[in-house]
């Protein structure tokens, strides 16, 4: 979820006086925007985390096993945040596999669409939420995501190629009661507080053990 900017006059501002939150919480309810999402509860969940941050330090967690090939299931459930274990409404599975053009059998998207769609998932996400913030009433989203690989790389034929995507794209098609301007200011604040974004365009230590 992406937060909106910080401002004197912005009501995602981390500095916040008990008047400021009573005159947002009116402006709040009584917009007829809805794009349904709770910015009052991010708004309070900030304010509460800002005084406990031990509580803001979250740990996302999945579990894969191989079926066969290059086929694997993988799990979501449980995750840790706000001090303690929490867990999803219901697991999700996700099957990932490869295309038939690399000789696999397709059972599932390949595990670097599933990035494209984390990254493009995590952005409109934002989208609502910086739209929501901002008053704005969103009517279609869609975003189309794209990203350029050489193959060689991951099967190890050129060794000066990578094995990652060499650049990735995304557009957007918004429909909203906005001008141009603001709404592609809601696209760039939704970049400007992805997790994903951050993830893919700035180093991320990844350790990988053996038992």
């Amino acid at each position: 979820m992406a937060f909106d900017s910080i401002s004197a006059q912005d009501p995602f501002s981390v500095d916040l006086s008990n008047t400021q939150m009573e005159e947002m919480t009116m402006t709040t309810t009584s917009t007829p925007v809805n794009n349904g999402v709770n910015v009052q509860a991010l708004l309070d969940a900030r304010a509460a985390l800002v005084d406990a941050p031990d509580a803001a330090k979250f740990t996302w967690r999945a579990s894969t096993e191989w079926v066969g090939g290059t086929h694997s299931q993988s799990q979501v459930q449980g995750f840790f945040g706000l001090g303690g274990e929490q867990t999803h409404r219901t697991t999700f599975s996700f099957d990932a596999d490869h295309p038939e053009v690399f000789a696999s059998e397709d059972h599932g998207a390949t595990p670097v669409e599933f990035v494209l769609v984390g990254l493009a998932s995590c952005l409109t996400a934002g989208v609502a939420a910086v739209a929501q913030n901002r008053e704005i009433q969103l009517n279609s989203v869609k975003a189309t995501i794209e990203g350029d690989m050489d193959i060689l790389g991951i099967l190890g034929g050129d060794p000066e190629v990578r094995n990652g995507f060499n650049g990735i794209k995304v557009h957007y098609d918004i429909d909203a009661d906005a001008t141009p301007e603001e709404i592609e200011a809601l696209v760039a604040q939704s970049q400007k507080r992805s997790a994903v974004f951050d993830v893919i365009t700035n180093p991320t230590n990844v350790t990988v053990e053996v038992n």
